[in-house]
């Protein structure tokens, strides 16, 4: 299933000041500026010398550009590029490479700070994913701004519009020149083994997780002869690249056993499922004046569930139990908050609908079955990746590379599938059941305790690197390192309740800041009788960003209490605020009480429309999070302008 996985040291006071100051922006990799270089063959690679940063410190490593064709099916098809890096080994012996696959889809591959663990057998090799890494990447803001722009990202009146953009999202890149039908996980196997041809490597050996193992399965199945041993962390199956709710409910029945055990758990539910399904069920609509929004509050658990590490917070499961717990209505409406923030954005939602399409024929029958039977969660969470019954499996274009691959193959590639115990979104049941038997080869390890991808990663690193660098080298498996992890119900280093009071209060203190400003500078320049030329354009300079980001705070509790389907940085929640006390400020520290009214006129109108139009520039210069900033910046620039030109050609007292 998709990963939508913040940074490690990502902590919930971090996150809520990046919902609040749009100093960070939570979402995917940046657009990629990679080009085809002129002359180009399809399969050629240069690489240059580079560092790598692990967690364990910089590597040397091998940067290049990959030229591939956007469709192999089509002899005339455009080329693209894929960046490629090596990260050299460090052992004099090294053996065969290790390809990595992440997870996704709709994510970067060429993030991949444990490769460090790998090195000691040798290359550690990332081949960018094609529509998120390279030169062509397949992002549909239209999506993002449907899913902001309703009562919640997958409530019922926003997935007909999802749906819609979708629609138009393929129909524009394919207007651009894009063949959408070359982005397949068929052809993105065909870019690795380019990758493998061009790098000299005769037999590779492949790390994949969550989605990538797709990959893996029909790499292994394409091309045998092509590997040597693959691993495989948290399955993802045929037929399941979305969330089944019985299958859901019935991790939750593992949660509540879990629960059961826990004292401090046990003491604040005696059912922890029926507990939360109580709160779902009967889902607030507001929190005092601010709207709840029930489907983001569902999608948001399920990513949460997906991981219960301590470093994971607040993305992780006892912060959203407790939540659920706590009786709260504020905890949830800080998820719902969170919710629009953080998900719309998350993934290249083009490159997700490519590559989802292998799974199309299995979403319209869980929906044709009826989809969800009344489970805790409900259908959000596949609402949410697929637009509904009638989104992305009915309106994105089905390539036929997929065909062949929608169900289970036999493979004799040595195989190690690593699950975790209480997996929320690829559980261990389905690995064992669906692919263990086809597989001649293979060997399952269920992890006590472990959740989803990046427990496994973050839960005893050194047990990992043994069990990975052991089975390259041999072929046995080494689980040893490995302990029983208990789920930490009451490690909540921040609730979700001290969130929702973080984000109120951050966002009145904001405005309230930006009105005292503007009243600071007021009251200065009446008792001063005006301000100095020099004076009034420091004062303009220095005072822009709290006054932006007042004005903006003030948007924001406007969208929260009177237009909640609005999103806290949409152009309606930035720019009057931000154009107004920027605007307003500028002109109070300009203007001269012994100026005509005609000269003071004109200054306020002028002053106040380039305010304006400058914060709505800004706002579109940028997208997500730092559009407030962008805004603030447009805004200041613009009225100071517009009041230096003003200073400049007026005549007599105007020109002081």
């Amino acid at each position: 299933m998709p990963s939508i996985k913040p940074s490690r040291r990502t902590v919930a006071a971090g996150l809520a000041g990046a919902v609040l100051l749009g100093l960070a922006y939570l979402g995917v990799s940046p657009e990629g500026t990679m080009t085809v270089p002129d002359g180009a063959a399809p399969g050629s690679l240069t690489t240059e010398p580079c560092d790598y940063t692990t967690e364990s410190g910089t590597l040397a490593a091998d940067c290049g550009t990959l030229v591939v064709p956007e469709n192999r099916r089509d002899p005339a098809s455009d080329l693209i590029a894929l960046p490629v890096t090596r990260i050299r080994a460090t052992t004099p012996n090294p053996g065969a490479p290790v390809f990595r696959l992440g997870g996704g889809p709709g994510a970067t591959n060429m993030d991949f700070p444990q490769a460090s663990r790998l090195t000691g057998t040798g290359d550690v090799v990332l081949v960018g994913y094609r529509g998120v890494d390279g030169s062509r990447r397949l992002d549909c803001p239209e999506v993002a701004a449907s899913m902001r722009n309703g009562g919640g990202i997958a409530d019922a009146k926003t997935l007909p519009s999802t749906s819609k953009a979708f629609e138009l999202c393929a129909d524009r890149l394919t207007g651009d020149g894009v063949d959408l039908t070359g982005y397949s996980i068929v052809q993105r196997i065909e870019d690795f083994e380019a990758a493998r041809t061009a790098l000299g490597y005769d037999r590779i050996n492949l790390i994949s997780s969550s989605a990538g193992t797709r990959t893996a399965m029909i790499y292994s199945w394409r091309h045998p002869e092509s590997l040597g041993r693959s691993v495989m962390v948290s399955v993802n199956t045929p037929g399941h690249l979305f969330w089944d709710p019985r299958t859901t409910d019935s991790q939750f029945g593992q949660y509540t056993g879990l629960c059961r055990a826990d004292a401090g758990c046990a003491a604040r539910t005696p059912d922890l499922a029926a507990s939360v399904r109580d709160v779902a069920t009967a889902m607030p609509q507001r929190w005092g004046p601010l709207a709840v929004k029930d489907t983001n509050v569902r999608v948001l658990s399920q990513y949460a569930l997906h991981h219960n590490g301590k470093s994971q917070a607040p993305n992780s499961a006892p912060t959203v139990l407790d939540a659920y717990l706590s009786g709260d209505t504020g905890a949830l409406w800080a998820m719902s908050v969170l919710g629009d923030v953080v998900l719309p954005d998350s993934l290249v939602w083009g490159e997700f609908a490519s590559f989802a399409m292998i799974d199309a024929p299995a979403n319209r029958r869980y929906y044709d079955a009826g989809g969800d039977p009344g489970s805790i969660l409900g259908n959000a969470s596949t609402d949410f990746l697929w637009a509904g019954p009638s989104g992305v499996a009915t309106v994105w274009p089905d390539s036929p590379d997929n065909t062949d691959y929608r169900t289970v193959r036999p493979s004799d590639v040595e195989t190690l599938v690593v699950s975790g115990e209480i997996d929320f979104s690829t559980p261990s049941q389905l690995a064992t059941q669906d692919l263990l038997p086809s597989l001649s080869r293979g060997k399952q390890v269920v992890l006590s305790g472990l959740d989803h991808t990046y427990d496994f990663w973050e839960h005893r690193p050194e047990a990992s690197k043994h069990m990975l660098t052991t089975f390259y080298a041999t072929g046995q498996v080494d689980d040893s390192g490995f302990d029983p992890r208990p789920v930490a119900f009451g490690d909540v280093p921040m609730s979700m309740s001290t969130i929702a009071r973080l984000l109120i209060g951050v966002a009145v203190g904001g405005a309230l800041l930006g009105l005292v400003v503007l009243a600071l500078i007021a009251r200065s320049a009446r008792r001063r009788g005006g301000f100095s030329s020099r004076r009034s354009a420091w004062i303009r300079a220095l005072t822009a960003l709290p006054l932006g980001l007042g004005g903006w705070l003030l948007g924001v509790l406007v969208v929260w209490t009177v237009n909640p389907d609005d999103y806290v940085v949409s152009a309606t929640a930035v720019v009057p605020g931000v154009g107004a006390l920027i605007g307003l400020g500028a002109y109070v520290a300009w203007v001269r009480p012994e100026w005509t009214r005609k000269v003071r006129r004109r200054g306020l109108v002028a002053g106040a429309g380039a305010a304006f139009l400058g914060a709505a520039l800004g706002t579109w210069a940028l997208p997500g999070l730092a559009a407030p900033l962008t805004a603030v910046v447009g805004a200041a620039v613009a009225v100071n302008l517009v009041l230096m030109f003003l200073r400049g050609s007026a005549a007599g007292p105007a020109g002081a």
